[in-house]
């Protein structure tokens, strides 16, 4: 009996020895590693003409903190907490692309001297998808079990559903943050500035 006990701890003892070996690794330059990149360049699919008008942009900022549990066993060998830290960029747009023929009308000229006036039917503003900045979107922090941290000596972590919510929390935040009511602004500003130096005067109507 006491020969199994004594085989069972010198299996342990190897097998934490060859863990601790794998973790100490990275930490010398014994064994260095290099990167070859046989990467093609990068090949053009197809272009396309653009209407939008950006009007606006808001720069955001969250820090995502999202647990995964492994249910009837313990957070110290099983599950991990993942501090994610996430920024982008999100645009408001006004697609010009929606007019129509007869969303511009311009009033006949008269010789009063007023300003002729140009009736628009603007369609409204729209949120553009969040544009992630990769090099501001980093782990923070994680803890993770004894069975999480073997596995990722072995396979890498898929990052993938930490950038998924992290553009839905942007996302959430940008239409709650009047972007689309500043780009609205901000278009009629340009066009009142544009037509105004042509001699007219703009009233606008919303495009339904």
């Amino acid at each position: 009996m006491k020969w199994r006990i004594g085989v069972a701890v010198a299996v342990l003892v190897v097998v934490a020895g060859l863990v601790a070996a794998v973790l100490m690794v990275p930490r010398f330059g014994g064994l260095g590693s290099d990167t070859v990149d046989r990467s093609q360049p990068a090949l053009l699919k197809s272009l396309r003409d653009l209407s939008q008008y950006h009007a606006s942009a808001g720069d955001f900022q969250v820090v995502l903190d999202i647990e995964r549990d492994v249910r009837y066993v313990p957070a110290v060998l099983a599950g991990q907490r993942t501090l994610f830290v996430a920024a982008g960029t999100v645009n408001a747009y006004v697609d010009f692309g929606r007019l129509g023929e007869d969303a511009l009308k311009v009033s006949p000229t008269n010789a009063s001297g007023e300003a002729r006036l140009v009736e628009l039917a603007l369609p409204p503003a729209v949120l553009d998808k969040p544009n992630l900045d990769q090099e501001r979107c980093y782990v923070f922090a994680q803890e993770r079990g004894l069975f999480d941290r073997l596995a990722s000596l072995v396979e890498a972590q898929d990052q993938q559903p930490f950038y998924v919510a992290a553009e839905r929390k942007i996302a959430d935040a940008a239409r709650e943050s009047g972007l689309v009511q500043r780009a609205d602004d901000n278009t009629r500003k340009m066009l009142t500035g544009m037509f105004g130096a042509l001699g007219y005067r703009v009233e606008f109507k919303n495009l339904d």
